[in-house]
């Protein structure tokens, strides 16, 4: 049974006239039925450069604000970002979301929030989505295996959702969980990992503005490897943090079990900060290689790895005082 999910305050719920206007188209293209959008917080990290208006092509998304965080780089074209994955529920070759998804139902769709909140149950999408205008962010995109990219996201902040269910004290973390669908998701029968999918953010992570709540890429909805219908994105984390087709978000007391910290906690730390000057045993992380449209040559296109993946200036104060090599 859903619930309705606490709206948004109304200090955050003016709706611009131009938003107002297209709202039944955007919900119509992200097949949300007659729920309404309307515009959120701005955010308060350093400013962003603004990225010019282009025309839109019939069929992409209408968007309330676009920002380009990653300054300025060249983004990786579509096909290479829809065809380039990692999403083990479909096979661990980069291929294998691509080619085993088509199965996967993202619609319809519910949301369990659970844990320690005023607001617990379970929200359908559709009304976990009412009230939030869609920002489209230009991200980097650093994978702990040495590769990136750069995308345009398509979301809102995080932190607009998770305040609606009012947070205890005793909330310290968040805890998210991915669909588990054997009959739609092949790579569940590979015990690779301790299903279903499991990641999470400190609390005050979560809660930062960077921190991303993504339905959407390149103005179109997200396709089902990359997350379909709604994925997280931490931009200054190793992309395996950026959890997709998220079904329970939990607010918890103690630090989250993850799946690939529980997996190899020697290679894959909780916090998983894109840090240059700490290796993964196996590979140096100095250096990554940008897929930027040029092919997979896995010995092309390298470039110097930014602390907090280039992000530091926004995040770094969350980590004052900690050993980065210890808490990796």
């Amino acid at each position: 049974m859903t619930r309705s999910v606490p709206p948004v305050s109304p200090s955050v719920s003016i709706t611009p006239q131009a938003v107002y206007h297209n709202r039944r188209t955007i919900l119509k293209l992200l097949g949300l039925g007659a729920a309404a959008l309307a515009t959120g917080c701005t955010s308060q990290a350093a400013p962003p450069v603004p990225v010019p208006e282009t025309p839109r092509r019939a069929g992409t998304l209408a968007v309330s604000r676009r920002t380009d965080d990653a300054g300025g780089e060249a983004q990786t074209p579509y096909p290479d970002a829809t065809q380039y994955n990692n999403f083990y529920e479909f096979g661990t070759g980069k291929s294998d979301p691509a080619t085993n998804s088509s199965r996967f139902k993202p619609r319809p769709w519910s949301l369990e929030i659970a844990g320690h909140a005023e607001k617990t149950g379970r929200f359908a999408l559709e009304d976990i989505l009412a009230g939030q205008p869609l920002e489209e962010r230009i991200y980097r995109m650093r994978c702990v295996e040495a590769w990136s990219m750069v995308i345009p996201w398509l979301g809102f902040p995080l932190a607009n959702l998770l305040k609606r269910f009012a947070p205890t004290s005793r909330a310290k973390y968040v805890a998210f969980t991915t669909a588990d669908r054997p009959a739609q998701m092949p790579g569940l029968a590979d015990r690779i990992l301790d299903w279903p999918y499991r990641e999470g953010l400190r609390l005050d992570e979560a809660m930062h503005p960077l921190t991303l709540l993504v339905v959407g890429m390149y103005g179109r909805e997200l396709p089902n490897q990359n997350g379909a219908p709604l994925r997280l994105v931490v931009p200054w984390k190793y992309g395996f943090k950026g959890i997709k087709s998220i079904a329970r978000i939990e607010f918890t007391e103690q630090q989250p079990r993850t799946a690939w910290n529980v997996a190899a906690p020697g290679e894959y730390g909780f916090y998983a900060n894109v840090n240059p000057a700490v290796d993964h045993p196996r590979w140096s992380q100095q250096t990554e290689r940008r897929i930027a449209g040029t092919g997979f040559n896995l010995f092309g296109n390298r470039i110097t790895t930014q602390p907090f993946n280039g992000y530091a200036e926004q995040v770094a104060h969350l980590y004052a005082g900690m050993d980065l090599r210890k808490y990796f």
